[in-house]
């Protein structure tokens, strides 16, 4: 095995995703509960983490950082504005864990870990790429766009694990507020079926392998509609789903994977 990805949680509710090697184990996100997570890690049976790397400090990303950290005795990562915008949110950390990151290449353990911004109404929101023995996988949720920064960060990936977060004849015709509505839908907001099958289309392009969708809203998509748009984007494209590229979905309240790069 070279490297494994497994959502543990990953919807509008709450993000938790693990990545690893035989040696090392990184927990992207920790946004439900401590008891939650480290249950579906315990399920998982792929280890505890070494480290945590926090992507912004919105609560569905952040609840059970400071709950895991302390429990574990593991480093957070982070850049300075998320530190300085969750640090009372998460309470008190050993200094000897308080890692500051800038968007450069970094090593936990034998995982080489490159962050890059996303575009969300965040302090500094990050996605990162993880590589190790000569494989690779991204995390890209919480973005408005897909830019072709972005795009340069994830091509060639093994795996991305990529936002869908709305439907947007959902969300128009749903019971949010017109400024909510309005923020989801702006460039710093998240990214829609329809963008997320312009995305995956892109990043097919550049090789990706596979691509599991996530950060799905709870009030405002569904796996099918999700699903349906991505591989209906990607066909068009004539991309074969299945052939070309494995497509897959991620859970709000349960662990998909781990997926495994082969040696």
């Amino acid at each position: 095995m070279k490297i494994f990805m497994a959502p543990l949680i990953s919807g509008s509710s709450g993000n938790a995703t693990l990545i690893g090697t035989e040696n090392t184990r990184i927990l992207i996100d920790a946004g439900s509960t401590g008891k939650v997570i480290l249950g579906l890690l315990d399920g998982l049976g792929a280890g505890m983490p070494e480290a945590i790397l926090v992507t912004h400090e919105h609560t569905d990303h952040i609840n059970a950082v400071g709950v895991i950290s302390r429990k574990l005795g593991i480093p957070v990562f982070a850049n300075a504005e998320t530190w300085e915008a969750m640090q009372k949110k998460i309470g008190n950390i050993s200094l000897k864990n308080i890692r500051i990151i800038e968007e450069s290449e970094f090593y936990i353990g034998d995982i080489c870990v490159k962050p890059f911004e996303t575009s969300h109404d965040a302090a500094h929101p990050f996605a990162y790429s993880c590589y190790a023995n000569g494989a690779k996988v991204s995390t890209l949720t919480d973005t408005g766009r897909f830019t072709k920064k972005m795009l340069k960060e994830t091509e060639g990936a093994d795996i991305v694990l990529l936002e869908a977060n709305h439907d947007i004849g959902m969300l128009m015709n749903g019971s949010y507020p017109k400024t909510l509505k309005d923020r989801i839908r702006s460039t710093k907001g998240h990214l829609s079926n329809d963008q997320a099958a312009e995305a995956a289309r892109l990043l097919a392009d550049t090789r990706v392998r596979g691509l599991l969708l996530g950060h799905l809203s709870r009030e405002n998509n569904t796996l099918e509609a999700a699903f349906g748009t991505v591989k209906a984007g990607l066909k068009t494209a004539g991309i074969d789903v299945g052939k070309d590229i494995g497509l897959g979905m991620t859970k709000r309240d349960c662990a998909v994977g781990p997926y495994l790069i082969g040696d």
